[in-house]
């Protein structure tokens, strides 16, 4: 009995998080913009469902994020829209599978840093400055895997003055990722620590 409402609990934290991200999907909560930054927050459920629920669940909630964003690539945002018109397969993969490693990867790392006596107490922060990291790196490196040599790309490159794929991931994510890393990583470790200690009073 008590298992199955400890499985009920995480059922709807679950629920929670796929709501969450939906949410911030299609409004603009999901998305900080000032001064020509664009940091994306949606990336924060997915951390916090990776660290308490596990990585099955943070790529099943990577799956619902990269989805999403996918979704925008027909018309509701113009870079995807390019990137869809010229290799929609790519696009997907920039778009889906990146974030699925991403979600899944955050909760694999999670366990095994949690395992490690030095840093046990502050594996929950550690995961939760890898999941904006590994949402950026996986979705540059599949932008760059597949978009790199298209036209489209290499007028982004030349207008960066960037001279190689190296220093045009470094001039496209700049300040942007920094930003949006911190950000997550200061959402993502309180809404996780938060969680935990509620789950684990249930």
């Amino acid at each position: 009995m008590e298992k199955k409402k400890f499985s009920t609990t995480k059922f709807v934290e679950m629920a929670l998080l796929v709501a969450i991200i939906l949410l911030m999907a299609f409004t603009p909560i999901g998305y900080i913009k000032t001064f020509g930054l664009e940091i994306t927050l949606i990336v924060v459920p997915v951390t916090v469902g990776a660290i308490t629920l596990g990585p099955a669940a943070g790529a099943v909630l990577g799956a619902v994020f990269g989805i999403t964003s996918f979704i925008q690539c027909f018309g509701m945002s113009a870079f995807g829209a390019m990137l869809l018109s010229i290799n929609p397969a790519g696009t997907f993969v920039v778009c889906v599978a990146a974030r699925i490693l991403m979600g899944f990867l955050t909760g694999l790392i999670y366990q095994g840093l949690k395992k490690v006596q030095p840093i046990r107490k502050i594996s929950v922060f550690l995961a939760s400055l890898i999941g904006p990291f590994l949402n950026t790196f996986f979705f540059m490196t599949t932008l760059v895997l597949f978009f790199y040599n298209t036209e489209y790309i290499q007028g982004i490159v030349t207008s960066l003055g960037a001279k190689n794929a190296f220093a045009f991931v470094i001039a496209f994510v700049g300040v942007n990722g920094l930003v949006e890393a911190i950000v997550c990583f200061i959402l993502g470790s309180a809404v996780s620590k938060a969680l935990q200690v509620a789950l684990k009073n249930r």
